[in-house]
């Protein structure tokens, strides 16, 4: 089929991967603007718009389709039978919407209704879920409102990570996609309208719900430590110093102890509810650690208050 690919972060590279190992015609890449990035904070182009690079494929990087006929009668003239979305990051607007013969479909990583929205990996982790998975579905203009095409399931476990489950929905998301697309070329899918309940909001990550809030249950800190690796991670500070934990396990506490105090000689916290024993940390400036080395170097002694 003849498509145009629209998506910016490293979850949409395998898709885009996908659709060209199995023969699609890539007529144009929309990708986000490059960035300020790295130390000399030159301009980076993202992810997709390197890998289109690499596969000689025209990438177009407007700021806004909304608000430009010329972007859209541009887009239109590529006479595409479908548009592919996957964290692409702008509003399409109907006129785009409707431009491709086949419509637009979005790749989700969430199973819909369930967390719509910019953050959907990270807060099924933070939110107990035991279960996410990828929608495939035709692309409207409410946000993830569109109705389904293909949806595949994966388990969440106590040990998932963002970053472990961010790779796993992508390969899984390359899949079916393919299968959809054949799908609608031979007209032997159907979408169906998503349900009107059971629909959550995944608000984007913000850079301040990366610090240690002990006031919090411990299990809901082990959850955004695994929701938030590799990035942004979670943190707090002691003397003026920021620590990185990069592993804990959730443990008993005491209820009469005050949230952030550090109970015995192997760093476990009191929290609003049991204690976090933090087996992995990164002092600023220096190499992760695990929590006994860190303590032969950096003395943080029981009784005292993180925070």
């Amino acid at each position: 089929m003849r498509l145009i690919f629209m998506g910016s972060p490293d979850f949409s590279v395998p898709l885009l991967a996908a659709l060209i190992d199995a023969g699609h015609e890539i007529v144009c890449v929309y990708a986000q603007p490059p960035r300020p990035a790295g130390r000399g904070q030159k301009e980076q182009p993202c992810a997709v718009h390197a890998y289109a690079n690499q596969h000689s494929i025209p990438v177009r990087t407007p700021k806004s389709l909304k608000k430009s006929d010329d972007e859209q009668a541009a887009f239109a003239a590529l006479n595409a039978d479908v548009a592919v979305t996957a964290a692409y990051g702008l509003i399409l607007p109907k006129a785009v919407l409707d431009a491709p013969r086949l419509g637009c479909i979005n790749v989700h990583a969430s199973l819909l209704p369930r967390w719509r929205g910019a953050a959907p990996i990270q807060r099924a982790i933070m939110a107990g879920d035991t279960q996410t998975g990828i929608t495939i579905m035709q692309v409207d203009e409410g946000l993830d409102t569109g109705p389904i095409l293909l949806t595949g399931s994966l388990p969440i476990t106590a040990t998932t990570t963002a970053g472990a489950l961010h790779d796993d929905l992508a390969g899984m998301g390359a899949r079916l996609t393919i299968e959809a697309l054949r799908g609608l070329a031979k007209g032997t899918i159907s979408p169906v309208p998503q349900p009107d309940d059971g629909s959550t909001y995944a608000a984007k990550i913000e850079r301040a719900e990366s610090r240690i809030d002990w006031s919090l249950p411990a299990s809901q800190l082990e959850r955004r430590l695994r929701a938030f690796h590799p990035w942004p991670g979670i943190w707090f500070e002691y003397e003026g110093v920021r620590i990185k934990v990069l592993a804990a396990e959730v443990c008993d506490g005491d209820a009469a102890a005050e949230p952030g105090t550090v109970m015995d000689e192997n760093l476990r916290v009191a929290c609003g509810e049991g204690a976090l024993r933090l087996t992995r940390v990164q002092r600023e400036g220096k190499a992760p650690a695990d929590a006994q080395a860190f303590l032969r170097g950096y003395s943080i002694l029981a009784g005292s208050i993180l925070d």
